[in-house]
């Protein structure tokens, strides 16, 4: 059976030169990056020549504003938590929109359960964030603003730098999660005047258990972990050599293959958006051009996301539903909620996330057995008229 694996937006596998890189801090380069022998010395040298690598990609002022953690999950949580804690309750107050990953989202709802000022933005049809509705916020108080710049289930790009200028101007701190974005299209801090980024390495063909977080000189954050005050006493922890090793490969093959790759790859994304649209009652979500080069996510009427997956799977497709972190819940998503999307219509959906092994036969397969598999949930469906 033919394998095609489009859930690159829930991880990626490790590129074999990144594998390279990575071997010998298992094995003879294994020194804690803390001790001050000969062994940590040499896994120190790594850790701040990967730190270099990954800062002067996304253009910091320097390489001491990225620290490295175990996740984007942890970097988002440290941003909201962190500043919150750093604060105070009664001067914080925090806006994120209603398309964040699980992790910002989940984490804001925490802190307002506290009893902490949080607004949710709304966006509009296509997922793009409500500006009026965020200056409205900002106006109301909020002094940090945190959106999502390549949404991870629908593909949405974010006015990301109209939205650092909108907090800049009104002295609102600014944080993205570009987890899903960083390595596919550009990203320039300063350019975009971003104050806090998250990003992580399984997403871009490294290794998964490592992530890291810029934050712009000056910020502060009070350390989620507290222990012997790691990464410039924001994040205590050994430091995961391999993996930070690993990330900066990763991202050094990103700088000589991104341009390219993302060319390459929103040409296969049109042509299967275009032939998933010749289904009858299909529809596209997220913008129709404004969206990561990778992403083309769809529902279809009458019919279950979860169903659609588990056919494409029998036939050697492996594609999702949605994200891969909120998969274990029978509740729809939450991005296509709030696009609009009633919730029997937003169980129909399909996200197909495409990465650097497909190819366009890959994409002529997919559209050889999607409707297939459409049509015969459909006939079995309930709730197709008749």
């Amino acid at each position: 059976m033919r394998r095609v694996y489009v859930d690159y937006a829930a991880t990626t596998p490790v590129d074999p030169r990144v594998f390279e890189a990575m071997k010998p801090f298992f094995m003879e380069y294994f020194g804690n990056a803390s001790s001050v022998n000969s062994s940590g010395a040499k896994a120190r040298q790594a850790v701040e020549e990967a730190r270099a690598k990954i800062a002067a990609f996304m253009n910091t002022d320097s390489p001491e504003e990225l620290i490295f953690t175990g996740s984007a999950t942890e970097s988002n949580n440290l941003v909201l938590k962190g500043y919150t804690l750093k604060h105070g309750g009664a001067k914080t107050h925090i806006a994120v929109s209603t398309v964040e990953h699980d992790c910002v989202l989940n984490a804001a709802k925490w802190l307002k359960q506290l009893g902490y000022k949080v607004d949710f933005i709304p966006v509009d049809q296509y997922g793009v964030i409500d500006m009026n509705a965020l200056e409205n916020a900002i106006k109301q108080g909020a002094n940090l603003v945190s959106v999502i710049h390549g949404n991870n289930e629908i593909g949405t790009i974010e006015p990301i730098e109209e939205i650092a200028a909108l907090c800049h101007k009104n002295n609102v701190l600014f944080h993205t999660d570009a987890a899903q974005s960083f390595g596919k299209i550009p990203l320039d801090v300063k350019k975009m005047g971003i104050d806090m980024m998250t990003i992580n390495a399984h997403k871009l063909y490294g290794p998964k258990g490592v992530g890291a977080l810029y934050i712009r000189k000056g910020i502060e954050l009070t350390p989620l972990l507290h222990g012997g005050g790691h990464e410039f006493g924001l994040r205590s922890s050994t430091e995961n050599v391999p993996g930070i090793v690993g990330f900066a490969k990763a991202v050094e093959l990103r700088k000589e293959e991104m341009k390219p790759e993302a060319e390459r790859l929103t040409k296969l994304r049109d042509k299967l958006i275009k032939g998933a649209l010749e289904i009858e009652d299909s529809y596209l979500n997220g913008h129709p051009t404004q969206r990561l080069p990778n992403n083309a996510n769809f529902h279809f009427n009458y019919i279950e996301g979860e169903a659609i997956v588990l056919g494409l799977d029998m036939e050697g497709i492996e594609a999702s539903s949605g994200s891969a972190c909120a998969s274990k819940t029978e509740l729809p998503s939450h991005v296509l909620l709030a696009i609009g999307l009633k919730p029997e219509i937003a169980r129909g959906s399909l996200r197909i996330s495409l990465g650097k092994h497909n190819t366009p036969e890959d994409i002529d397969y997919i559209l050889q057995v999607l409707p297939k598999v459409v049509n015969k949930l459909r006939e079995m469906s309930p709730l197709k008229p008749r």
